[in-house]
């Protein structure tokens, strides 16, 4: 049971439907009156006191002839608070409890003032906590004492307490049953507030993550494909008028790195715009070009070939060596190191300087996977901040469990080295 002092029922927000689990939907009509009601909750209750009032005066005059001024001031005393009973409960629960105390002294009984009581302790029920109840109920029930002493018949006393106190038991139990319904709804209200704030988040996280793995494949084929393309064109540039043959072949290598490229940029763009139309709408719509985008398969760890025969071409030789059998391993991961792999040649290329040979070791263990990209040029003679492709291939290496490291090395050159563990592998978790 929920002791905590909640807003009035009346002043709940109505819903016609909602697309949230556990959110309430409050028919039209009902909502609507609802909603009328809680923003003319005093004129309401004056309506209601109104009317109680009119119903009691019937027998006012008739029942007590001799005293109709003391009447109608105790009965108006009695029904008046009960305008304010929505934002006042217990203020006006003490003055309809002490104006009917002034009806005990004075030994008038105006039998309609026992559903000002009730209606009183109805609404403390209702709105206080549940022991501003208790008490209430209790100075009730002194009262209902009171009255039974004073007017019930003789032999009648023990069946009139009961029956008052059954009332005074319903006005509180009801009161306690409309606060727990009006605080199982909040609950549901804000349950799928909370619902919907979770949805934004995850959808603003998902469109993070994308935008994340975009700048990361983006930043990974641009530049080490246009880093490609100008070295064979300006070898080419330079050989054209001693060697043409070789020119054209430097051009042809430089036109299929470029196709290359764009293959796997249309792959890129195709892929997402299936993929973050569910998740970012927003984003999807920043991808869309006219035309499906032709669907290539994403470079692996078979196509680590090609990408050294592309650095060589770009003038840069470079030595393969594989240690231990590869094991079946997820595409994504084969992306993972195919792209380290290349952000690490390509950063040799653009700092290593003339004469830089570079190495790259993949070594396959039973829980890891090793791969060292190192280099022995001189552009880089002390330790240089992190870039974008150095944080991209961190990024990269951490989606599987891994790590990266990336300095000089004691001598001269630079090394990475990065680490993937088990969750690599086919069927990982």
């Amino acid at each position: 049971m929920l002791i905590t002092r909640t807003p009035d029922p009346d002043a709940l927000p109505a819903h016609r439907g909602s697309d949230v689990p556990g959110r309430p939907c409050v028919p039209g009509p009902l909502g609507a009156l609802r909603k009328w009601v809680a923003g003319h909750s005093i004129a309401v209750d004056a309506c209601f006191a109104a009317g109680l009032l009119a119903f009691a005066a019937v027998h006012l005059l008739r029942e007590h002839p001799h005293h109709p001024v003391l009447v109608w001031a105790l009965q108006i005393g009695l029904f008046l608070p009960l305008v304010w009973r929505r934002r006042a409960a217990l203020a006006v629960f003490a003055l309809v409890v002490g104006v009917a105390f002034a009806q005990w002294l004075t030994g008038v009984l105006v039998p309609a003032g026992d559903f000002a009581l009730l209606i009183a302790l109805y609404t403390v029920a209702a709105q206080a906590s549940l022991r501003h109840m208790l008490q209430a109920a209790a100075v009730v029930e002194v009262g209902v004492a009171l009255a039974t002493g004073q007017w019930a018949p003789p032999g009648d006393q023990i069946r009139m307490f009961v029956l008052l106190s059954g009332m005074t038991t319903a006005a509180a139990v009801m009161g306690l049953n409309v606060r727990n319904r009006r605080d199982r709804l909040a609950s549901l209200e804000d349950r799928a507030a909370r619902l919907e704030r979770e949805r934004d988040q995850q959808a603003q996280i998902a469109v993070a993550a994308e935008r994340a793995r975009i700048a990361r494949e983006m930043h990974d084929i641009v530049t080490h494909s246009l880093s490609v393309m100008v070295a064979l064109a300006d070898g080419a540039s330079y050989a054209i008028p001693a060697s043409p043959e070789q020119a054209a072949d430097a051009i042809g290598k430089a036109s299929h790195v470029g196709r290359q490229a764009l293959g796997e940029m249309q792959r890129l763009l195709g892929v997402l715009r299936g993929e973050v139309s569910e998740t970012a709408p927003e984003l999807a719509d920043d991808l869309t070009a006219n035309g499906a985008a032709e669907r290539h398969p994403q470079p692996g760890l078979r196509q680590l070939d090609d990408l050294l025969t592309q650095v060589r071409a770009a003038g840069l030789p470079t030595e393969l060596k594989v240690v231990g059998e590869p094991p079946p391993l997820q595409p994504g991961a084969q992306l993972a190191i195919y792209r380290v792999v290349q952000e690490a040649l390509t950063n040799t290329r653009k700092h290593g300087g003339p004469g830089t040979t570079a190495r790259v070791c993949l070594s396959y263990g039973e829980r890891a996977i090793d791969v060292e990209i190192t280099d022995d040029g001189r552009g880089r003679p002390g330790p240089q901040p992190d870039g974008h492709g150095i944080t991209g291939m961190r990024e990269r290496a951490a989606l599987y469990g891994g790590e990266v490291q990336a300095g000089p090395l004691p001598t001269a050159g630079w090394r990475v080295r990065a680490r993937f563990g088990p969750a690599v592998r086919v069927g990982a978790a």
